[in-house]
């Protein structure tokens, strides 16, 4: 069912959307200095033991969202905030309402809706009570670089209004022991923000986008800060409505359906820059990969292949 065909009324046993308003800390009064991160999941119980625990050491809070898992998402997180000691910098909440998959099914679904992903986002968003906040998904494991990183951005930002991008680097799972690291494309995009009215997020063709203004400083985070686990057992294109990718208008995406197909077809070959990762005997490759593997590689990480084309002599 189109996410535009789901009743956004109330009827018995379904949940009214007059009980998710957007309500924005900014306007009740000033925000507490630091950097909140904030989690919007749906079936990532798998991913969570992994992504938690660095991103509690990393940042002042973090706001999980949770949109109808049936995997046991929330219970994991909530486990993973006991053990870690930081329940009392954790947020939990339920968005009980199926939120329109990215692509056609978010095109024809209004920003206002309780269905819409952006209104989805800014009610996850309205729990922030820091003064910066950033978007994160629920298969992002920082690295140890990545960590630190965070931990002195959290300060240097206070007051600044700058946005930071964060690359990040598709890892491909294919078991414990191997995986497979995309380093053959650039993968940036801003994912922390001030808090206030201009930096809400709106609606774009194929997802929600952040604005900001055009005088915001604009940070570059250097790469290895985190990789984007993908399982070659899952479907990683569950929450898009159409696999039909413009290289144009979406590469990134469809730089990700390239290497999902050449993985599952058995020629990794065929893609330039897909790195093979084998971890040592009883280390899981996540492990291995976030806390040294991407510490002793030399940088950059993702320009190599354009600084090998560039040293390769001419053929005439």
């Amino acid at each position: 069912m189109a996410a535009t065909e789901v009743s956004t009324g109330s009827t018995s046993g379904e949940p009214d959307p007059a009980d998710f308003p957007i309500r924005w800390a900014w306007e009740e009064g000033p925000l507490t200095p630091g950097l909140s991160c904030v989690f919007r999941v749906k079936n990532e119980a798998r991913n969570l033991p992994w992504v938690l625990p660095p991103m509690f050491d990393a940042v002042d809070h973090v706001v999980l969202v949770d949109n109808g898992s049936d995997d046991g998402t929330a219970e994991v997180a909530q486990q993973v905030a006991e053990q870690h000691g930081a329940t009392d910098r954790f947020t939990l909440r339920s968005y009980p309402f199926r939120v329109a998959r990215a692509g056609a099914e978010h095109l024809r679904t209004p920003p206002d809706s309780v269905h819409s992903l952006t209104y989805f986002y800014n009610w996850s968003f309205s729990h922030v009570r820091t003064s910066y906040s950033m978007k994160w998904d629920g298969d992002m494991v920082l690295t140890a670089e990545g960590v630190e990183l965070l931990r002195d951005l959290s300060w240097q930002l206070e007051d600044s209004d700058a946005v930071v991008a964060i690359p990040r680097h598709p890892m491909s799972v294919e078991s414990e022991s191997v995986a497979w690291l995309d380093l053959g494309y650039r993968f940036l995009e801003p994912w922390v923000y001030p808090m206030g009215p201009e930096f809400t997020f709106v609606k774009a063709f194929e997802w929600e986008v952040r604005e900001f203004p055009p005088s915001s400083e604009r940070i570059v985070a250097p790469e290895g800060m985190c990789v984007e686990l993908k399982w070659l057992d899952q479907d990683e294109f569950a929450h898009w409505s159409h696999t039909e990718f413009d290289p144009v208008r979406t590469p990134r995406k469809a730089r990700e359906l390239e290497v999902m197909r050449a993985l599952h077809e058995g020629r990794p070959e065929d893609v330039e820059g897909l790195t093979r990762i084998e971890a040592p005997p009883g280390v899981h490759v996540v492990d291995y990969v976030t806390r040294q593997w991407m510490q002793l590689e030399p940088r950059p990480l993702t320009l190599r292949l354009e600084l090998a084309e560039a040293d390769r002599p001419v053929r005439r």
